[in-house]
């Protein structure tokens, strides 16, 4: 693998309660090395100077000490790095929004307003240095971007990508928009890559992938939403493989693979 891009589940949030209870993560610590596990395996599976990119966003929520900030970027930047990823710099994506005055607590009167969380955190890490190429590698020179998109892309807030709504299946999956995992996938990897997203809920990554040139696996803990995944597959008319692996089920295709197992990634 040269790329791992995924937007996993968000320790904290309530819609992920369930799915981290079923791996026994009850607590933010236990959610929270849940995660790790899942970083490390990617580590493990990455090529010298792979790239992972995750998208995360922090949570606000009440427990026993009251409301606070949960956050999730700073586990994930300490546990990927405790992987043994190096951490680089990385992108806040604002997100546009409709109420771009809407605010939380007290309104008016301070001192007990708090503000909006209204960017999520795209963290980039590499596996050790950077990849070594040939000169004039005929992949990397077809992956060539523009001036004017190097000038945006690398940039470090992005306010020009909209979130997407959550998918209508009945089923838990994340927001995360076709435009965003295009983007990445051009940054961080050449055309003949394969492109990895431990957490593939309704193939954004593996679609962007394929569209881009490059050959995508994707793993998916969810059987209805891996149901879905193929489903989806054989309308886009992309072949697959599927067979027995780890106690679950595996589908692969030549520009999208996909696979369900009944226990998290790092597991696999």
């Amino acid at each position: 693998m040269e790329l791992v891009l995924t937007s996993p589940p968000y320790p904290m949030i309530p819609q992920w309660d369930a799915l981290f209870a079923s791996l026994g993560a009850r607590s933010y610590p236990a959610m929270t090395r849940v995660l790790a596990e899942a970083w490390a395996a990617c580590h493990r599976v990455l090529v010298p100077g792979g790239i992972l990119a995750v998208v995360i966003g922090d949570a606000l929520r009440t427990d026993d000490d009251g409301f606070r900030l949960w956050s999730n970027h700073a586990a994930t930047l300490v546990d990927a790095e405790r992987a043994g990823f190096r951490p680089l710099p990385y992108v806040l994506w604002k997100k546009p929004t409709n109420r771009p005055n809407a605010y939380l607590g007290s309104g008016f009167l301070p001192p007990n307003a708090y503000v909006t969380l209204d960017c999520e955190f795209v963290l980039l890490f590499r596996k050790g240095g950077p990849r070594r190429f040939v000169a004039h590698d005929p992949r990397r020179e077809a992956s060539r971007f523009t001036r004017a998109e190097r000038d945006r892309w690398f940039s470090q807030v992005w306010e020009d990508v909209r979130g997407a709504r959550q998918a209508t299946t009945g089923r838990r999956t994340g927001a995360f928009p076709a435009a965003l995992a295009e983007r990445l996938v051009r940054m961080f990897s050449v055309v003949g890559d394969t492109v990895l997203d431990p957490f593939a809920g309704t193939g954004t990554t593996l679609w962007a992938a394929s569209r881009l040139g490059r050959a995508a696996v994707g793993v998916e803990l969810d059987p209805i939403v891996f149901r879905d995944l193929e489903a989806e597959a054989r309308r886009r008319a992309v072949p697959t493989w599927r067979g027995a692996r780890a106690g679950g089920r595996t589908a692969r295709t030549t520009r999208a693979r996909a696979g369900s197992s009944r226990r998290p990634p790092p597991r696999r």
